[in-house]
């Protein structure tokens, strides 16, 4: 009789997992800066957005949170196809680190608090740093 499949760990999110969650926030990200800029003026969004009203200081908080979302995505893959199965244990721990991370920091940003979104910024690079240690 053969021994019934071994069920994954359920404790947490698996790399895989982190890593879509992670694009999805970016691309919800990315998504926000367009809609807050058109006002929710569906005109606007479907057009050729020739003639954007002027953005306001949120949508300009908004559209540099999603830069720097997608130059984090960036290292944030990089290191979890450099992990390979090394140490998945520590390597789901740096990932579930940076997204928890990304995701405070996305509101934090929006609301215009600076000491406290750096604080943010920093906790999601020391997932990544955790990240990179699972793949030495």
């Amino acid at each position: 009789m053969a021994a019934a499949p071994r069920r994954p760990d359920s404790r947490g999110m698996t790399l895989s997992t982190l890593v879509l969650a992670a694009a999805v926030l970016a691309w919800l990200m990315i998504m926000l800066v367009p809609m807050l800029r058109a006002r929710g003026d569906l005109q606007v969004m479907v057009g050729n957005r020739d003639n954007l009203p002027a953005g306001s200081p949120l949508v300009g908080r908004a559209d540099r949170a999603a830069k720097n979302m997608l130059e984090n995505l960036v290292l944030f893959v990089a290191l979890a196809v450099a992990v390979g199965g090394h140490n998945p244990a520590r390597a789901e721990l740096g990932a579930e680190v940076f997204v928890a991370a990304r995701l405070a920091y996305w509101p934090i940003y929006l609301a215009g608090i600076p000491f406290l979104r750096t604080a943010a910024w920093l906790a999601g690079t020391i997932g990544l740093a955790v990240l990179a240690s699972a793949a030495l």
